[in-house]
């Protein structure tokens, strides 16, 4: 693997956003962790593995950023469908009723889902 070359600062960002933005829950997240200094934890970890810090902020990056990717593929892109397919209907109906109806759909899938995880597993959940 060639090395990639491109360096980040790690900017602290505040904001601001405008209220009905879309992403105004990420938005207040990223500025929420603004106030986290996480080089400590990595040089920290960095320093108890004996690897570059580089190489742990790498890790701890491109694990953030293939979560999505991995619960995808865990779960299967047919599956990401069916739960999204009762917003969808509920969105376009655009009652309080249908999402609730929603809400109880994607419950009892995720219930479903939830199953081999349930008390008693050994899967630290």
């Amino acid at each position: 693997m060639a090395d990639d070359p491109r360096t980040v600062s790690l900017t602290v960002w505040v904001g601001p956003w405008d209220a009905d933005d879309p992403d105004a829950n990420f938005k207040s997240d990223v500025a929420l962790y603004a106030h986290v200094d996480p080089m400590s934890t990595i040089s920290r970890r960095a320093g108890a593995l004996d690897i570059p810090e580089g190489a742990v902020v790498r890790y701890v990056l491109a694990k953030w950023a293939s979560a999505g990717s991995g619960g995808l593929l865990e779960l299967g892109p047919s599956m990401v469908h069916r739960l999204w397919a009762p917003v969808e209907a509920a969105e376009e109906e655009d009652t309080d009723a249908a999402r609730l109806e929603a809400y109880e759909q994607l419950r009892q899938m995720l219930s479903w889902l939830r199953l081999p995880l349930g008390e008693g597993d050994d899967t630290g959940y």
